[in-house]
């Protein structure tokens, strides 16, 4: 249609020139002594348009020449750019195909591109870490390390390929930098716990498994196994004398301190230094906010003195806890041994009777078997106690 108009507007513009060329009597003179050239006034219109478009066409091409050179080293500039970025496109592709030595490859052709070189680097870094290139992966990250407006990317990205091979004191190097340029987000967080958890700094581990809790950033059974794994090397650090494993225990927040692993540990560590009155007050505590059989069974071997006030305070509240729980073999085991401590016979004999009715592991099976020869060797009952001490060995092959 655009086309059909410019022509209608043509011919319509050669009619009219025709018409009032036809009717256009006027004639031009050019004198200059002792010359004289008449022209009819239309030839002289006609030659004045040929003359401006003659140099209309000269100047525009003097000034094509003139802007050659620049002409050209835009043209270069722009295939610079399109195939720097194209090579930026194939390393990307590449990278995520898995195919890292053509991601690397195109990683340098990337490079050449100034605007591209930074995160070219990142890629080739990337690309030469999977194959297990730690020289040339180096070298990738050391193009970038004068770049400022790169800093924060090559330092995330060399905690993270630090942390995946292994050299958490590198990797905690790399987020010291990054710490100290005040940039703190979610994703560091994430790979400083990782370096942390592979330089075995569990106190660390704690303090980012918390922050990273408040951002419900972790998982929860994450969080809590890593939790528990702090606090089992904190609380079972054969180092630690009685003193140190209180220190730890005070540094523990209060909500840690009702969770059942973390309250077993303790008291298990609390037990082994000799330490039963605060064993005792962990597993209560404990106890008392959730019920946990590997708790009962530090209780149990928190077990005070015979015929003290602590003694029958425990007898009291494991039989406050058994009518809550009548059926629990762990509680009744516990139960019965406190009971033969204190060597209150027919109590002792109830209920480990009744722990070994109900018990479902060989480990509380010998373990009420032995109790229960005890009781009858006390009672002098030899072939009584001479009954359970063989259950006890079979239990023991079995």
């Amino acid at each position: 249609m655009r086309v059909f108009l410019w022509l209608l507007a043509l011919m319509a513009a050669a009619i009219g020139i025709a018409v009032t060329a036809r009717f256009n009597p006027g004639n031009v003179v050019l004198f200059y002594p002792p010359y004289r050239v008449d022209l009819s006034l239309n030839f002289f219109v006609l030659l004045e348009v040929l003359l401006f478009v003659l140099l209309y066409v000269l100047v525009r091409t003097v000034r094509a020449t003139l802007k050659m050179p620049e002409r050209v080293a835009a043209y270069r500039q722009r295939k610079r750019e399109r195939d720097g970025n194209k090579g930026l496109r194939d390393a990307l592709k590449a990278l995520f195909e898995g195919r890292f030595g053509h991601a690397e490859k195109a990683a340098l052709r990337a490079a050449e591109l100034p605007e591209n070189a930074g995160v070219a680097a990142l890629i080739g870094a990337r690309a030469a870490h999977r194959m297990r290139q730690q020289h040339r992966r180096d070298q990738w990250l050391n193009r970038v390390a004068d770049d400022n407006a790169m800093k924060t990317a090559r330092l995330m990205t060399m905690t993270e390929l630090l942390v995946d091979d292994h050299q958490p004191e590198a990797a905690l190097a790399a987020v010291r930098e990054l710490n100290a340029s005040g940039t703190r987000h979610i994703h560091a967080l994430q790979w400083s716990l990782k370096a942390e958890q592979q330089a075995k700094n569990w106190p660390e581990v704690l303090r980012l498994v918390r922050s990273l809790d408040k951002h419900k950033a972790l998982h929860p059974a994450l969080s809590a196994r890593l939790r528990e794994l702090a606090y089992d090397d904190l609380l079972s650090d054969k180092l630690h004398d009685a003193e140190s494993v209180q220190r730890v225990w005070s540094s523990i927040p209060q909500s840690d301190r009702l969770k059942p692993y973390v309250a077993c540990l303790a008291a298990t560590a609390l037990n082994a230094r000799g330490l039963h009155d605060e064993a005792r007050m962990v597993a209560e505590e404990s106890l008392s906010a959730n019920w946990d059989d590997r708790v009962v069974r530090a209780y149990r071997d928190a077990a005070a003195p015979a015929g003290s006030a602590a003694l029958l305070a425990q007898i009291e509240h494991c039989e406050a806890w058994i009518q809550e729980r009548p059926t629990d073999a762990e509680l009744a085991l516990t139960l019965g041994s406190l009971c033969l401590k204190q060597k209150l016979w027919g109590k002792a004999q109830r209920y480990l009777e009744q722990a070994l009715s109900d018990a479902t592991e060989p480990r509380m099976v010998r373990e009420a078997h032995l109790k229960l020869a005890q009781l009858h060797e006390a009672l002098q009952q030899p072939e009584e106690a001479a009954n359970h001490y063989r259950q006890c060995a079979l239990a023991t092959i079995l």
